[in-house]
């Protein structure tokens, strides 16, 4: 079975080649990515062999160009000792809102206390609601929606 960075550092290999269609196989495993204007589509059936069968199906919205990344990456961070992190307790992807035309559950300059919904990351086709542990105002949203975040990331910075 892949490991998901080996995914990520295909998913970006093919976002940044001009390839528009790609297969993989290892150890009986297959992924097929697919361009589809500014997306890259994965897609990884399971192994016939194992339990159930099932597809596993990720749609990814391509990284801003790489001239943006950088800025946001060296963009100083607001500097406070008040501020607390609001971190991802899982693997997944990030999203801000429950759905693509709901508004989102927090803005910058919005008070959350502990316990309310800030976002959902969606891990193997679970939405898993993230709520605050800290009761503060949302001073930073360190994420974009659709992007994969890693365990321990930081998802926001509260002033507490």
């Amino acid at each position: 079975m892949f490991k998901i960075q080996e995914v990520r550092e295909l998913i970006k290999l093919i976002d940044d080649s001009n390839i528009d269609e790609f297969e993989y196989k290892k150890d009986g495993t297959t992924i097929k990515m697919k361009k589809r204007g500014n997306e890259v589509i994965a897609v990884q059936p399971a192994l016939a062999a194992q339990k159930p069968v099932q597809a596993i199906a990720t749609e990814v919205v391509a990284a801003p160009a790489q001239g943006e990344t950088p800025k946001q990456e060296e963009k100083p961070a607001v500097q406070d000792e008040n501020l607390q992190k609001i971190t991802s307790p899982m693997v997944g992807t990030f999203y801000g809102s429950p759905s693509p035309d709901a508004p989102a559950y927090v803005n910058v300059g919005d008070r959350v206390s502990e316990g309310k919904i800030v976002c959902i990351v969606e891990a193997m086709k679970l939405f898993n609601e993230i709520e605050s542990e800290v009761n503060g105002e949302i001073v930073e949203i360190l994420v974009n929606n659709g992007q994969l975040v890693e365990y321990g990331q930081p998802l926001f910075l509260v002033k507490a």
